[in-house]
């Protein structure tokens, strides 16, 4: 695999020490972005998952908690945003022509366990989007040890009685050409850039909230918009499939916020009662993104994070 170094703006990321991001062609020639976080312990590796508009800095300090505990953390920018080929001439759109297209991107990732020579215990943290992508790649035999989720996007949050709207219009949108056409309701603004924290629906702490914006603001090539109308419609039957099909098994804890109001709860909890060892951890008053949110919540949700890396380990040792 050729790996040429990529920008990777570690003052923005607080990462730790020694973080490198590469350029990676996918199968499909289409370039992403992956960081490496390293750590000096040999636990693992973290296969981090990022959600819709992330980019790798955006988990820095994640990758800090995991390199304090002893793991590594590998970071990607899906196609179509971060830093990664983006598809469409306003490159401002989040799009992907096929949901599975997704799956390439973490072959690509996952290959860079063996390049780099890490720790060949894995475990996934995926959130929202990363979520949807996370599911499947375990269904489909992703070589974990276990899994977190965080506000996984296993269904959108959109009122019942315009639901089937928003499957008619995705649907014409791509009969008719339209797919590049922002979803209604969205734009090429940044949610982070043009909302302010009150009332956001990603964090309730103030200097994660900046955190993220600090990031965006220095780098505007970062930034992305809403999705397009064949994003929607890709993600929306995307998760159809996905909620159709059996739990893996692999180990796995999911933390959603009491005050989530991006995903479908109902969504997750359904899809946790019949996960096999699962277990659905929900965050007071907790808002989208679980790791972003205020300190003696994160600090909690990572701490069991942990455990349950270790936990899992230990079970799989024992059945070696």
């Amino acid at each position: 695999m050729d790996l040429t170094p990529a920008p990777f703006f570690a003052d923005l990321a607080e990462g730790p020490a020694g973080a490198r991001a590469w350029w990676v062609k996918a199968a499909d020639s289409l370039r992403l972005r992956i960081a490496h976080y390293p750590s000096e312990g040999t636990r693992g590796t973290v296969l981090l998952f990022p959600g819709r508009t992330e980019y790798v800095e955006k988990y820095g300090r994640a990758a800090a908690v995991f390199a304090e505990a002893g793991y590594h953390t590998l970071a990607i920018d899906w196609r179509g945003q971060g830093l990664a080929d983006r598809m469409l001439v306003e490159r401002r759109t989040g799009h992907v022509d096929l949901f599975e297209d997704y799956q390439r991107d973490v072959a690509t990732m996952t290959s860079l366990v063996d390049v780099l020579d890490l720790p060949r215990t894995q475990h996934l943290v995926a959130h929202s989007m990363g979520g949807c992508i996370g599911l499947r790649a375990l269904m489909d035999g992703l070589d974990v040890t276990s899994a977190v989720f965080t506000g996984p996007m296993w269904g959108i949050r959109i009122a019942n009685p315009v639901r089937p709207a928003a499957w008619a219009i995705a649907r014409m949108s791509k009969s008719m050409g339209l797919g590049h056409m922002f979803a209604p309701g969205t734009g090429a603004i940044s949610y982070v850039v043009g909302s302010d924290f009150n009332d956001n629906s990603l964090t309730r702490d103030p200097e994660m909230w900046e955190y993220m914006r600090r990031q965006v603001l220095a780098h505007p090539e970062l930034q992305l918009g809403g999705p397009s109308l064949n994003w929607l419609h890709e993600a929306l039957a995307e998760m159809r499939i996905l909620s159709r099909r059996p739990a893996p098994n692999v180990p796995c804890v999911c933390y959603t916020g009491t005050n989530e109001r991006i995903v479908d709860i109902d969504r997750i909890r359904a899809r946790m009662a019949e996960w096999p060892g699962g277990r659905l951890e929900m965050v007071a008053d907790g808002e989208h993104e679980i790791m972003m949110e205020v300190p003696a919540t994160r600090n909690r949700v990572f701490a069991d994070m942990i455990d349950h890396f270790a936990t899992a380990g230990e079970a799989q040792a024992l059945t070696a």
